[in-house]
């Protein structure tokens, strides 16, 4: 089996990595694994790994690493993160929605010339239904994104849906919630940073400014569940996925306030007097008044949260 991931360099890209040079983590030996992104740092030196170096949105990187085909399985990560992408159209765009139409193109000429479709897992994102959300949110819930980000993201589900349609491509969509904890570093657009740099603070010992009240309350998952949800994503039968190609997963909808008793638990009870609040009134409205989410058809095909605040922290923190 040959794999592709995009983002392979990024914050859940590496994880998927370390998870897919495992023995059969899909089912089967992984005999090459072809990696693109900007950077590197942090994978492991395996002979099993190609590195194709260089921005996701660069046509001619893009066509070269797909030069064989691309692989039977493809996960694609890479993206322009939310607020960068809505402080510059163009390049949002680039990323977000023409190369990742370009990538979706290319692997489906495999297919249209006679080989198998190769099954791509697309890490969507809950900003297609925009804000302020419905409640609760649900399976039939309509996308309403009111972003670039989450417009390119929801074109790119229903090209997604459309070659699978024909059978280009057995295309899975997971549109996944705020992934903790992101390295510091590796937050730079994203409006829910806030959600790493509190775990991050915590476990340092720090103090920290929250800019949500403690009432605030979001969908959680871990980098780890992340990844456990991408693989599974990739292991269903093409049976399975053919009537819904598209899911919000399970999440733990925690407030501020419950994450930071999981924090004290695992780092210490001083670190609740560490932290201090000045919400964001506009923050807030976004990132910390999310309302239940009822993900039953992933739950039904096997997809899961962390389980607890508790189990959030541990795994996040790891």
């Amino acid at each position: 089996m040959r794999v592709l991931v995009t983002g392979a360099g990024g914050f859940v890209g590496r994880r998927l990595v370390a998870r897919l040079l495992e023995e059969e983590a899909l089912g089967a030996l992984v005999e090459r694994i072809d990696l693109i992104d900007l950077s590197f740092d942090g994978l492991p030196e395996d002979a099993r790994l190609r590195r194709h170096r260089g921005s996701f949105g660069d046509g001619e990187m893009l066509e070269a690493a797909l030069a064989d085909g691309g692989g039977d399985v493809v996960f694609h990560l890479a993206s322009l993160a939310g607020g960068a992408a809505e402080a510059d159209y163009e390049a949002g765009r680039r990323v977000n929605l023409d190369a990742t139409l370009a990538l979706f193109d290319r692997l489906g000429r495999r297919s249209a010339g006679g080989q198998a479709a190769p099954v791509v897992v697309f890490a969507s994102s809950i900003a297609v239904y925009g804000a302020p959300l419905t409640s609760p949110v649900d399976d039939r819930t309509l996308p309403r994104p009111v972003l670039s980000y989450g417009t390119h993201k929801l074109a790119a589900e229903l090209v997604l849906q459309d070659l699978s349609r024909i059978g280009r491509i057995d295309g899975r969509a997971l549109r996944l919630p705020g992934i903790v904890a992101r390295p510091r570093t590796a937050s730079a657009g994203l409006r829910s940073a806030f959600m790493s740099e509190l775990m991050w603070a915590a476990a340092a010992g720090d103090s920290y400014v929250c800019p949500v009240s403690p009432q605030a309350v979001a969908w959680w998952m871990s980098a780890d569940c992340c990844v456990d949800n991408l693989l599974h994503a990739a292991r269903l039968d093409h049976d399975a996925v053919e009537a819904q190609r598209v899911w919000p997963l399970p999440v733990l909808r925690l407030t501020i306030a419950e994450v930071v008793e999981a924090l004290a638990r695992r780092f210490g009870a001083s670190c609740r007097d560490r932290i201090a609040y000045a919400p964001d009134a506009g923050l807030e409205a976004v990132f910390g008044s999310f309302p239940p989410l009822l993900a039953t058809a992933a739950e039904r095909l096997g997809f899961r949260h962390d389980g607890s605040a508790d189990a959030l922290v541990r795994n996040a923190m790891k």
